[in-house]
C-alpha cells in the first residue's frame, strides 16, 4: 500500500522529521516506524486468527498512532475506541468484532471484560512490547488493496453500534484524491480536534503522514480550558485546520483567534456537519488569507467524496452553503424513493457510487444489503441524506431517516430511544433535533415519566442521565429533557416528531 511505503521512505530519508507533537511528547518519523514495526512484528507471533481486529482504546495519544500502524503492518484492521466510550458500548464493539486483543493507551478496567475471549495489553506492557521486539515486518504481511485497514463503529438503530469496513483500498482512493484536489503541500502541520474513533481524524492524520507532515493534536482536556487551548495554539504552527464548524464557533467566541494567533494557517477543512455562512463570513474576516473548504461525505464512503472552497459570494448570496462538486473517480446522483436518479433542483436521496465507498458493516449482512449495492461493476451507497444539485454543486438538506449530526458527531434517535426506552423512569419517549436556522443546535428528550419517588424534575433528569452514561457517550445524551403527560400523535397515530421540534424551540 501506498501510505504505508510512503511513511516508510520517510521515517527512512528523514528520520528524526516529526509526526506528532503534544504538550508531553514529540514522535518522529523514524520512532514511530520503528515502534510500530516492533508491536506489528509482536502480533504477528500472537495473534491466532488471521486478519482479526485490534481494539485500539485511549483519546489523541501517539501511542495511538503506533498501534494503528502496528496493527495493520501486521495484517489486522484497528478499531479506534474513544476513552470517552461507556464500558457497554465497547461489550458490544467486542461482540460485534470478534476482536482478538484491546491495546489500552488508556487504563481500562479488564474486570468488566472477564467473560470475554480477549487479551488486554495495557499502556506499560505495550511499551515494554515495543522495546523487545525487534525486526522489520515483510511488506507481503501489510493489510493492503481490499483488506480492512480500520473499522469504525458508527450509532445504530436497534441499539446495537455498526462497524464499517474501510479497506486498503478506500483509504488510499481518499488521500489521493485530498492531496490532489486541496491546496496541500508536503511537510504541513495539520491540527487533529477529532478524536480518532470519529472519522473526520481521517482526514488530518493521513494525510499528514503521507506527506511527511505533523500532527498537533487538540485534546478533549485541552477543548475544556479555553485559556490552554488558545496558548497551545499560539504556539503550534498549524497550516491546516481540520474540524467541525462546531469547533470553529467556540473559536470565534475568543476575540484572539484571529490570523495573528495562527500566522500560518492557510486553509479551513470543515466536514461532518453543515456550515453555515455566518460562521464562514466570520472566518474569512478573522483569517482573510485561509481557504475555506467545505466537504461532505459519511462514514461509510471514507470521510468525504465532495468539496468546494467557499467564496464570499457563496456566503454573502446564498441561505445555504454548497458541500461541494463529487471527487473525479466518483460519481454521485440524487434518487428517488425508487432509487431512481432525480434531475439538478429537485430533492432526493444522495447516493455515492466509487472506489472510497465501503464493503459494508462487519458481520450485518442485512444492513449491509439493505445500505450498498453495485452499480456498473463499481460499489455504491444509499446515504440517507437528502440532498440536490444546483449550478454543478451538491446541498445538504437533512436526513431521509432519524439519523442526524450534532456538533459533527452522527448518531441514530432510534438508539438514544431504545436505551431510554429501557429506563424504569420512562413510560414512553421521543428524542428529537432542536434546529435553528437549518442547524441543530442540540437533542430534546420528550418523556412521559413512570411512577417515581422525586419531588422535582432535575432530581428525574438527573436520574435518566446518570444511566444513560452506563451505555452512551456523552455527546448522545440530550441536552434537554422536557416531561409530558402524554406525546402528541397526528392523524395516521405516529408520534408528531415536527410538533414536538417546534415546542423544542420555545
Amino acid at each position: 500500500m501506498r501510505l504505508l511505503t510512503n511513511i516508510r521512505q520517510i521515517a527512512l530519508d528523514h528520520p528524526e522529521r516529526i509526526a506528532y507533537r503534544d504538550r508531553s511528547r514529540t514522535l518522529t518519523y523514524a520512532a514511530l516506524w520503528q515502534s510500530a514495526n516492533q508491536l506489528a512484528s509482536y502480533l504477528i507471533k500472537n495473534c491466532k486468527q488471521s486478519k482479526s481486529p485490534i481494539i485500539v482504546y485511549g483519546h489523541m495519544e501517539s501511542d495511538m498512532i503506533i498501534s494503528f500502524l502496528g496493527s495493520v503492518l501486521a495484517g489486522h484492521p484497528y478499531i479506534p475506541v474513544d476513552s470517552s466510550i461507556p464500558l457497554d458500548r465497547i461489550k458490544s464493539i467486542i461482540d460485534s468484532s470478534n476482536a482478538e486483543y484491546v491495546l489500552a493507551i488508556e487504563q481500562l478496567d479488564e474486570q468488566g471484560f472477564s467473560q470475554y475471549p480477549i487479551t488486554f495489553i495495557r499502556n506499560e506492557e505495550l511499551q515494554q512490547i515495543i522495546n523487545e521486539s525487534i525486526g522489520q515486518v515483510p511488506e507481503t504481511l501489510w493489510v493492503s488493496n481490499e483488506d480492512c485497514f480500520y473499522i469504525l463503529y458508527t450509532s445504530g438503530s436497534t441499539g446495537k453500534p455498526k462497524g464499517v469496513q474501510i479497506t486498503a483500498n478506500n483509504l488510499q482512493s481518499f488521500i489521493d484524491w485530498i492531496l490532489a484536489d486541496l491546496p496541500l503541500r508536503q511537510q504541513m502541520i495539520f491540527m487533529n480536534q477529532a478524536p480518532f474513533s470519529f472519522d473526520l481524524s481521517v482526514m488530518d492524520l493521513y494525510p499528514a503522514l503521507y506527506t511527511g507532515g505533523r500532527i498537533f493534536p487538540i485534546s478533549k482536556d485541552l477543548i475544556a480550558k479555553p485559556t490552554n487551548l488558545f496558548k497551545e495554539l499560539q504556539h503550534s504552527g498549524i497550516q491546516v485546520w481540520t474540524s467541525t464548524p462546531s469547533f470553529a464557533q467556540m473559536c470565534l467566541m475568543e476575540p484572539t483567534f484571529t490570523n495573528k494567533l495562527l500566522p500560518a494557517l492557510e486553509v479551513f477543512l470543515f466536514c461532518g456537519e453543515v456550515l453555515t455562512p455566518e460562521t464562514a463570513r466570520h472566518l474569512h474576516e478573522r483569517f482573510p488569507k485561509a481557504k475555506i473548504v467545505n466537504l461532505y461525505g459519511p462514514t461509510e464512503a471514507t470521510v468525504a467524496v465532495t468539496m468546494v472552497e467557499i467564496t464570499k459570494d457563496m456566503y454573502n448570496n446564498e441561505g445555504m452553503l454548497p458541500i461541494g462538486a463529487c471527487k473525479q473517480n466518483a460519481n454521485i446522483f440524487i434518487a428517488d424513493k425508487n432509487g431512481h436518479p432525480l434531475p439538478d433542483g429537485e430533492k432526493g436521496e444522495i447516493t455515492i457510487v466509487g472506489p472510497s465507498v465501503s464493503k459494508g458493516y462487519l458481520g450485518e449482512q442485512t444492513l449491509t444489503k439493505k445500505a450498498f449495492f453495485i452499480k456498473d461493476g463499481v460499489r455504491a451507497y444509499r446515504t440517507g441524506d437528502v440532498g440536490f444539485r444546483k449550478d454543478g454543486y451538491l446541498y445538504y438538506q437533512g436526513r431521509l431517516d432519524f439519523q442526524v449530526k450534532v456538533h459533527g458527531y452522527r448518531m441514530e434517535l432510534e438508539e438514544i430511544e431504545h436505551h431510554l426506552s429501557k429506563s424504569p423512569y420512562i413510560k414512553a419517549c421521543v428524542v428529537v433535533p432542536v434546529k435553528h436556522n437549518g442547524e441543530i443546535h442540540y437533542l430534546n428528550a420528550v418523556i412521559v415519566p413512570a411512577k417515581h419517588s422525586f419531588e422535582k424534575e432535575y432530581q428525574l433528569t438527573s436520574a435518566i442521565k446518570k444511566d444513560l452514561m452506563q451505555v452512551l457517550p456523552s455527546y448522545m445524551i440530550p441536552r434537554k429533557f422536557s416531561y409530558y403527560q402524554q406525546l402528541p400523535i397526528t392523524a395516521n397515530g405516529k408520534i408528531d416528531r415536527k410538533a414536538l421540534s417546534i415546542e423544542g424551540l420555545r
